[in-house]
C-alpha cells in the first residue's frame, strides 16, 4: 500500500502540530513506511519517536500500542491523540535478524518468544479496531478457487485453525525479526503491530518466512526452529506447523495478488506441508 501525496501533505501537518503540541525537538529527519510518517525527536530530554499512521491498520496498531503501554514487550507511550503515537524509540545497537545471519538464530527466537508472551498476557480485548482471524484469512479462499495447488491445501488447513481456536489473544499480527528492537537498557520491545485477535500460535507463524529467503529455506531450518519455538512458547508442535501452512499460504495468496513473486511463502507452504505428513 503506498502513500498517496494528499495523504502525506496530511500527515506532515500532524506531525508539525504533534510537535508543537508536545513540545518536541527535532532529533533526526522525517521518514516514511508504506504506512505512516515518523520523526525521531527529543521528549522531555528522552529519546522518542514521532509516528503518524496513515493506512488504517496502523491505527488499529496505533490502538494497541497504547493498550500495552509499555507492558514489557512493547515499547512505552508518552503522549497520543487521534492523529499522532509519541512512543519510546529503541536505541540499542543489537539486531535481532543480524543475529539469525550470524548464526545466532536459536537466541533471536528465543527472545521473540519472551516478548510474545509478554504482549499475548496483556488485557486489550476491548479495542473495538481488532480484526478476528477468520477476517484476515478472507483471501486464502479465493486464492485456493483461483490458484488451485498447494493454497487448496492452505485453506483447508487454515478453516480447520479457525473453526476451532484454542488459546485465543489479542496479537501483534505481524512478529518477525525487525519489528522487535533493542531498547538500549536491556529490554527487547515490539513495534508495528497489525492488531489482530485469534489464537496465539498465529503469531510465530511468520517468523518462518524471514528474515530472507536463504535462511527461510535453508535445509533443516523449519522442522530444528518448530521444535524449539513450540518449547519455548508451550505449542504443540504439529499445530505449529499447522499454522505455519495456513499463514505461508495467506502471505503468498497477498503478494500474488499484488502481481509479485511467492516463491519463498509458497516453498515454505511446501515444507511444512511435508513436515505435516512425517508427524
Amino acid at each position: 500500500m503506498s502513500i498517496a501525496g494528499q495523504d502525506i501533505a496530511e500527515a506532515n501537518k500532524e506531525l508539525d502540530y504533534a510537535k508543537k503540541n508536545w513540545c518536541l525537538q527535532d532529533d533526526g529527519q522525517v521518514f516514511k513506511t508504506q504506512s505512516s510518517l515518523l520523526q525521531p525527536v527529543i521528549y522531555k530530554g528522552v529519546k522518542a519517536m514521532l509516528k503518524i499512521p496513515i493506512a488504517i491498520e496502523e491505527h488499529r496498531g496505533t490502538a494497541l500500542m497504547i493498550c500495552w503501554d509499555g507492558n514489557g514487550g512493547a515499547a512505552k507511550v508518552f503522549e497520543h491523540d487521534k492523529n499522532a503515537l509519541l512512543m519510546e524509540r529503541a536505541v540499542g545497537s543489537r539486531s535481532l535478524k543480524q543475529m539469525v545471519l550470524d548464526g545466532n538464530e536459536d537466541e533471536a527466537n528465543r527472545i521473540i518468544c519472551g516478548v510474545a508472551a509478554k504482549l499475548h498476557e496483556a488485557k486489550c480485548c476491548h479495542i473495538p479496531e481488532l480484526v478476528p482471524l477468520p477476517v484476515w484469512f478472507s483471501a486464502l479462499k479465493p486464492a485456493a478457487d483461483k490458484y488451485g495447488g498447494i493454497f487448496v491445501k492452505c485453506s483447508a488447513i487454515a478453516n480447520q485453525l479457525l473453526n476451532k481456536p484454542i488459546e485465543t489473544v489479542v496479537l501483534h499480527g505481524d512478529i518477525h525479526y525487525e519489528n522487535i528492537l533493542d531498547s538500549g537498557t536491556g529490554a527487547w520491545l515490539a513495534i508495528d503491530p497489525k492488531g489482530l485477535t485469534g489464537e496465539r500460535g498465529f503469531d510465530f507463524a511468520n517468523i518462518f518466512c524471514n528474515p530472507d529467503i536463504q535462511t527461510a529455506l535453508s535445509p533443516g531450518r523449519l522442522p530444528r526452529q518448530v521444535k524449539l519455538i513450540a518449547t519455548e512458547a508451550h505449542l504443540n508442535p504439529k499445530h505449529l506447523i499447522n499454522w505455519i501452512v495456513a499463514w505461508a499460504g495467506l502471505s503468498a495468496a497477498w503478494i500474488l495478488n499484488d502481481g509479485e513473486d511467492a516463491e519463498l511463502q509458497m516453498t515454505v507452504a511446501e515444507i511444512a506441508i511435508n513436515e505435516l505428513n512425517n508427524c
